[in-house]
């Protein structure tokens, strides 16, 4: 008679064979659906380049790079682009990293360490290794031109280039489909810009195959350069047959060029099929959403469309998962209900509250407070964003605010209600957002300064600091 383990290992024995048929045939199991594999994904090298400085984000660069700053509560900017990429079926990836690059190097460890090597995944982080100078990344082609020996390791047929501080759904995949369907040497993911932004981006000028035939760079004054007169603006995402790119990058950093938009493409147009990728959004809204957060005023926009009712931006489409690595904290809570003087509510309104946030007697409004907030009792925020750990004394008031990680707010402070003042101690940006640099330590509110409690408490009755 068969043994109960015999039957077991005859069950386990069919259910991989069934799994491996599955794999051979192209099905996989995707959550509660299936959809055919992409096979042309896993020919594909994914390299993002995670080295920028940031300097208009200052000072939220000042100790990390720019794809490392906190975006959403609880995400990093690097994230949506990996996040993309795994979206996308694609799993083998390099981030080129440089500049102040700890924490970024960190995240990546923690947050995105779900590559199995098995299956010829990874995702590597690559600084700058001198292979062929003493030079550090001088450029977007110069950081993938020092890279050339990886790259050339793996063996992709086709290369994707991606920024790592953009905030955006897209799957890849459409994109190196549509580059091998037109026969491309060079693709490059294009977005539809208003005519009075288009100094903001590198122009592509198409004829009507959307072939492009001339890439203008940051333009003072444009009319239109495509034939139905819009504007079509670079996303920095490019697609490269391998061949292709080693040999435009031997070339063109040989004659001195750094960057991709000002020197590579422009060199490719005459002698290669360079094309246009029309973005398609997976946001799945009215209008595409692609965003460059190079400001602190356009870092502060984003943040805040994500607390209103209906955001632009969809972070719950549970069919497109943004990932990220977050620390073990336990449920965000609200305490006080009225207290002895009917005033001490903890209160969270139109927010992002993230774990291990504790609004204790205080109120919170169209605001989003990373892990680890504290609100304390009479404190009032309004249109701020609160990175890890910062804690908000009694009766302060902040408003129009971003306060990087660690910082600790007074009790009595005020911030964001005299620009003037707020300038002799931290950076205000142009529409007038006060930034507080990370772990920045604020002097105490004289005790004069400090409300005056309507109803008193005995010493031995004293509510604590909370």
């Amino acid at each position: 008679m068969e043994t109960l383990q015999n039957k077991l290992s005859s069950l386990c024995k069919k259910f991989f064979l069934n799994v491996h048929k599955a794999n051979r045939t192209g099905l996989v199991r995707l959550g509660k659906t299936y959809k055919e594999e992409n096979v042309k994904a896993k020919e594909v090298l994914a390299v993002v380049l995670a080295g920028g400085v940031g300097t208009r984000l200052y000072p939220l660069t000042r100790d990390r790079a720019k794809p490392a700053v906190p975006f959403g509560g609880i995400y990093r900017l690097i994230d949506f682009t990996l996040s993309n990429a795994i979206n996308s079926d694609i799993r083998k990836i390099f981030i080129l990293s440089q500049y102040k690059s700890l924490s970024l190097h960190r995240h990546i460890q923690f947050g995105w360490n779900i590559f199995n090597p098995v299956l010829n995944e990874f995702i590597t982080l690559l600084p700058p290794q001198q292979r062929i100078n003493e030079e550090w990344y001088t450029g977007t082609a110069s950081a993938v031109h020092q890279n050339l020996y990886s790259i050339r390791k793996v063996h992709p047929r086709y290369v994707l280039i991606l920024s790592a501080d953009h905030v955006y759904k897209m799957d890849y995949s459409k994109m190196v489909e549509f580059h091998e369907e037109t026969g491309a040497d060079l693709t490059v993911g294009a977005i539809d810009v208003p005519l009075n932004e288009a100094h903001r981006f590198g122009v592509l000028c198409t004829d009507g195959s959307g072939r492009i035939n001339r890439f203008i760079e940051k333009p003072k004054n444009l009319q239109s350069c495509t034939p139905n007169g819009g504007v079509l603006g670079s996303m920095g995402i490019y697609v490269f047959s391998t061949e292709v790119l080693a040999e435009v990058l031997e070339r063109g950093v040989r004659e001195g060029g750094q960057d991709f938009g000002k020197d590579i493409i422009p060199m490719m147009l005459d002698s290669h099929r360079v094309q246009a990728y029309p973005f398609v959004d997976e946001n799945k809204k009215q209008s595409n959403y692609w965003r460059d957060v190079g400001t602190i005023d356009s870092y502060w926009d984003c943040n805040m469309d994500l607390v209103s009712v209906d955001p632009a931006f969809n972070l719950y489409d549970v069919n497109w998962p943004i990932r990220t690595y977050q620390e073990q904290y336990p449920p965000a809570k609200t305490v006080f209900a009225g207290g002895d003087d009917g005033k001490r509510i903890g209160l969270v309104l139109d927010s992002l509250v993230s774990n291990g946030c504790i609004i204790s007697g205080g109120r919170v409004q169209h605001s989003i407070l990373s892990p680890g907030v504290k609100v304390n009792s009479y404190s009032e925020v309004y249109d701020s964003i609160l990175m890890s750990g910062v804690q908000v004394g009694r009766h302060a008031r902040i408003r129009r605010a971003i306060i990087d990680k660690r910082v600790i707010i007074p009790p009595g402070t005020e911030i964001g209600y005299d620009l003037e003042e707020d300038r002799k101690r931290f950076s205000v940006s142009e529409n007038g957002i006060v930034v507080i640099p990370k772990g920045t330590i604020l002097s105490p509110v004289p005790v004069m300064a400090m409300p005056i409690k309507q109803k008193s408490v005995s010493a031995h009755k004293a509510a604590p600091l909370v």
